[in-house]
């Protein structure tokens, strides 16, 4: 049993419930109504926090090719809400979402942290981490 692999199936699931609380927290604590985009990305990070759980305690280490699948989607869902939040060009063609904007930001930390970039960032490290378990068990057969 390769414990580094093991180590990031546990990182790979830390990210993913932190990520699914910090969504609830925005919505259910803060009041937060989120957008149609919002919710997209919530359908493809919730099941990573299952996934996860699952994989680590079965040790199955080949659940990495779902929540990288999952999290390439989603990390791709997560770069456009963030860019017609933050790029003009992309706000005057941004779709209708709904009675909650896609464009809008509750929160603007630092002038360029907004809900989608949290996503984002969420996203890109599951994907990293996913991406590696999966070379790591190809050197290791």
């Amino acid at each position: 049993m390769d414990k580094r692999l093991e180590n990031m199936l546990l990182a790979v699931w830390t990210v993913s419930l932190v990520a699914t609380a910090g969504s609830l927290y925005f919505s259910e604590v803060r009041g937060y109504v989120p957008c149609e985009m919002c919710w997209y990305q919530r359908i493809l990070m919730y099941p990573i926090v299952v996934i996860g759980a699952v994989a680590y305690f079965r040790k199955d280490f080949r659940a990495a090719v779902y929540t990288l699948a999952l999290s390439v989607i989603g990390g791709l869902i997560s770069l456009y809400h963030y860019g017609i939040q933050k790029i003009s060009f992309l706000q005057d063609s941004a779709p209708s979402c709904g009675q909650v904007s896609c464009t809008g930001a509750y929160i603007n930390w630092f002038g360029f942290v907004t809900i989608p970039f949290l996503a984002l960032i969420a996203f890109i490290i599951i994907a990293v981490i996913s991406f590696l378990m999966l070379k790591r068990q190809k050197e290791s057969n």
